[in-house]
């Protein structure tokens, strides 16, 4: 590995590394994957989506690194395990883990098909423990690794019309701070990054339109994916992007949760 470094305590030495993104076809999948490319690193992107794959895997390369599109649907049935294993042939190892595919859906919670909740439950959490512990490994056999996994400003708190979507990253966080722990001393960090609203099509997908909530609070994505790669990069816990989201989730935590919950119904109608 080339002697690139990131600046901040524990940083990594990146450049010629490679990164596994998720969820890399659109949105903070695909804007962290212009960060690490801006930095040296190689990309395998993987999403559902070739097509958009391809098109990223092409910016990519033509800006200088190496970059591997994969085709999967890591909530599928043995798709992380494939994923895995296709990269172990090719002689690839993952120093960057970014973790970032999965959708919302919006609305009372006995509304919502129960398919689609499944499907979210599968992606969000199941893929997600799936794909690290699998990549886990070798990042112990090396001595070194940089794990993102997205949350949610959700995750700090119940939040009615996303119910299922932000218990679902409360796991993600409280996953994320314990096998943090559990990694001390193995030379790999696990970051959780919680955004809040943000310019992708995650609320299209969602079916959740837009009010005075989400025009006041969207942020940009590139700001987010920038300040999501320079807290993965340095080896941070945690980073909640936007100022007035920080203010949110510290604020949160003075609140007691039935006043929690009717407080982010306000917000989310």
């Amino acid at each position: 590995m080339a002697q690139q470094r990131e600046g901040g305590a524990g940083a990594l030495d990146i450049r010629g590394s490679w990164a596994l993104v998720t969820g890399a076809s659109s949105g903070i999948g695909a804007a962290v994957s212009r960060e690490l490319c801006a930095r040296g690193v190689n990309l395998v992107l993987a999403a559902r989506r070739r097509e958009a794959l391809d098109a990223l895997a092409a910016e990519l390369r033509a800006a200088g690194v190496q970059a591997r599109a994969e085709a999967v649907d890591l909530a599928s049935t043995g798709e992380p395990e494939r994923l895995f294993e296709a990269l172990r042939a090719t002689g690839i190892t993952i120093s960057i883990l970014v973790n970032n595919a999965g959708f919302g859906a919006y609305g009372a919670f006995d509304s919502i098909d129960a398919a689609t909740e499944e499907a979210m439950l599968d992606l969000d959490i199941k893929a997600l423990v799936r794909v690290t512990r699998l990549f886990v490994g070798p990042m112990r056999a090396q001595g070194h690794g940089r794990i993102l996994l997205t949350a949610s400003t959700g995750a700090y708190q119940p939040t009615p019309l996303y119910a299922t979507y932000s218990a679902a990253k409360a796991f993600v966080l409280s996953y994320g701070h314990a096998i943090r722990r559990e990694l001390r001393g193995s030379g790999i960090t696990v970051t959780v990054l919680s955004p809040g609203v943000t310019r992708t099509e995650f609320h299209q997908v969602a079916g959740h339109g837009s009010n005075p909530f989400k025009r006041a609070t969207m942020m940009e994505v590139q700001p987010v994916a920038r300040a999501a790669a320079r807290a993965l990069l340095q080896g941070r816990a945690e980073i909640v992007t936007g100022v007035l989201n920080k203010i949110l989730v510290f604020s949160i935590r003075l609140v007691p949760r039935p006043m929690a919950a009717a407080m982010a119904q306000r917000l989310m109608s």
